[in-house]
């Protein structure tokens, strides 16, 4: 996947990232990869984007890394791999993570290996009827890459990670959606309408009360008490330094519905 193959728009406030490399079931080669973080950078430090989805086209979400892009040729020594997955695979979940807005990701069809964990990082998963989640490593006689270790059991535990990543049985989306992966599934011909509807929220909600939301959330499983609440005041006073703070105040008083504008 190329740069160019990653669809890029953004329409009222939403950034679209879509793969578009149905033929090879959107397998990421490192220029998808960079394409894609390198827009999630721009949509963290772009005012006028306040949210974003993730999706694809064709019948795959994303097939995970794309193991025939070619090597650069030269003899691997020690410490090459580990540098490669933290550049690439753990660079790409991280941007998401760390993403200043809230990501959806709408999920068309199967998403294996590296591609679970790019749906797993987003805030918000919808999934289409046909979705199916397969965590593959195994059955190539891999580790789990992508943070996928770390993801998996803070969403379902650690014994369902386990049987997950062990087996590397495909998981329906409805049962995504039983174990706590999935927020929604849906048909896959309302995937795309409901991804416009809670991202179209997300965009005229409260940006910056949003994204300090998402970064206590994401920091509150890594963090001891004592630090999530300091964490947790630090957030509030930030939250209630900003415009849509006081419209939101206003608006509760004067009992009309709040205009937030995203600063």
């Amino acid at each position: 996947m190329t740069g160019d193959e990653v669809r890029h728009r953004v329409v009222n406030g939403v950034s679209w990232l879509t793969l578009d490399r149905p033929e090879a079931l959107n397998a990421l080669t490192p220029g998808g990869r960079e394409r894609l973080v390198s827009l999630l950078s721009e949509a963290s430090a772009d005012p006028a984007v306040r949210a974003v989805v993730i999706t694809a086209t064709g019948s795959a979400f994303c097939a995970g890394a794309d193991l025939r892009a070619a090597p650069d040729g030269r003899e691997r020594v020690a410490g090459d791999i580990a540098r490669l997955i933290r550049r690439g695979a753990q660079r790409l979940i991280t941007s998401v993570l760390d993403c200043e807005k809230p990501v959806i990701a709408a999920v068309n069809g199967t998403a294996a290996g590296l591609g679970v964990h790019l749906a797993l990082a987003c805030d918000l998963v919808i999934a289409a009827e046909e979705a199916r989640f397969i965590e593959v490593f195994t059955r190539r006689g891999l580790v789990p890459d992508g943070g996928g270790a770390y993801l998996l059991p803070r969403l379902i535990g650690p014994q369902r990670a386990k049987e997950l990543m062990f087996f590397g049985d495909a998981l329906s989306a409805r049962d995504a959606e039983r174990w706590g992966l999935v927020n929604r599934v849906v048909p896959a011909p309302e995937l795309e309408k409901t991804a416009h509807a809670w991202s179209a929220r997300l965009a005229t909600g409260p940006t910056r009360a949003l994204s300090l939301t998402k970064h206590l959330v994401n920091a509150a499983l890594d963090t001891d008490r004592t630090t999530a609440l300091a964490a947790e005041a630090a957030a509030v006073e930030l939250a209630m330094t900003t415009h849509d703070a006081n419209e939101g105040v206003a608006s509760f008083r004067e009992r009309r519905g709040a205009r937030f504008e995203g600063r």
